[in-house]
């Protein structure tokens, strides 16, 4: 689906097609596994310690958008859990065959991450912000923005802050609530823009003229320091479902995996309260977020158990089990064919995106 952010003109996609590439290509790989394996044993005994592992995790780590070790408890975790795919939790040493499966696993995983939702890499360096204020679009949209933080007790400041916020990649700025781009490019724009005048009432009219202004230093200090914005767009439409659906085989497959280690009583019977359990195991493979991951998606799932009856809590065979979770996919998916969910996030990378990791650079 091209966005209208996707169009900019400073842009890379990630669609893990190049990983494909490279991990399908066996002489390719091996090559690559080869370079990264020598690279990283320091003391050439033809095996990597945990220590010699490290930058391999750290460089992983940052392919994936995580915060440096230690940066956070929850992105530690996966770091952790990274290494142990390495050294299966108790080895101390990882031979060069073991380095290879376990990144050739990692990194289609990453690639098939990808593929379901590109994620486009963007340099917002406020061209397209002069565009979008200096354009015939500008007073119509921002009077909207003006009218949904229309506050008596605000100051000119606070509502040319919440406007920024309203403003996307598409008008040409970065999410200024990520702490850096505040910091960083809309604070010193405030600062450095002495032609606001604090003192007048905050009319529209006054609104509209002074956010220009810190617009047009933001601009500038965007064109010295620009920012590099990960953009991603999906829309659930129920295509997914819809592919599962058909292919009877496939859903098959899906749903014994999804059930092989959900407890049966006595007589072989699953009790409905799994459902939920068992539709976020099929959740990737119907083209559905995680449970909890898109809210509208969550109050799609929550009508269609409610129109089925699906959370009374009896129990039942499986097939009439595999049954009545099928017959929940097709009810989602004629919810979202009739009203799809699209969602999009925008992150900003704090780091050259050519620079930020050395995971995928092949060897010169």
């Amino acid at each position: 689906m091209e966005t209208s952010a996707a169009k900019k003109k400073s842009e890379q996609v990630l669609d893990g097609s190049d990983i494909m590439k490279l991990v399908e290509n066996e002489e390719v790989f091996s090559n690559f596994v080869d370079h990264k394996f020598q690279e990283l044993d320091k003391d050439s005994d033809g095996q990597l310690s945990v220590k010699e592992l490290q930058p391999a995790v750290a460089d992983i780590g940052t392919a994936l958008g995580l915060p440096a070790q230690g940066a956070s408890p929850d992105s530690d975790h996966i770091y952790c859990e990274v290494l142990n795919e390495f050294t299966h939790g108790k080895q101390e040493k990882v031979n060069k065959t073991e380095f290879k499966e376990v990144l050739s696993d990692i990194l289609l995983g990453m690639a098939a991450g990808l593929k379901r939702d590109p994620i486009v890499i963007l340099r917002i360096d406020g061209e397209d912000l002069l565009e979008f204020i200096n354009g015939p679009s500008y007073e119509a949209e921002m009077v909207s923005i003006f009218t949904q933080i229309e506050s008596p007790d605000a100051s000119l400041q606070d509502y040319i802050i919440k406007a920024f916020e309203k403003l996307s990649v598409d008008q040409g700025m970065p999410p200024s609530s990520d702490s850096w781009v505040l910091n960083n490019i809309v604070e010193p724009a405030l600062q450095s823009c002495s032609a606001i005048d604090q003192n007048k009432p905050v009319s529209q009219e006054v609104f509209l003229t002074e956010f220009k202004k810190v617009a047009e230093c933001v601009a500038q200090r965007l064109q010295e320091q620009p920012v590099i914005v990960a953009h991603s767009e999906n829309t659930f439409d129920g295509s997914g479902i819809k592919r599962l659906l058909s292919n009877k085989f496939e859903l098959e497959k899906s749903l014994n995996t999804a059930l092989e280690n959900v407890p049966k009583d006595k007589n072989g019977k699953i009790s409905k309260e799994f459902l939920q359990l068992v539709l976020d195991a099929v959740a990737s493979a119907a083209g559905l977020p995680p449970v909890g991951a898109v809210e509208q998606i969550d109050k799609v799932v929550a009508e269609s158990f409610k129109m089925l009856n699906a959370d009374d809590g009896k129990t039942v065979k499986e097939d009439e089990f595999k049954k009545i979770l099928t017959e929940i996919l097709g009810s989602i998916m004629l919810q979202l064919e009739g009203n799809p969910v699209s969602v999009s996030s925008n992150s900003v990378v704090h780091e050259p995106l050519s620079s930020s990791s050395s995971l995928l650079q092949s060897s010169s």
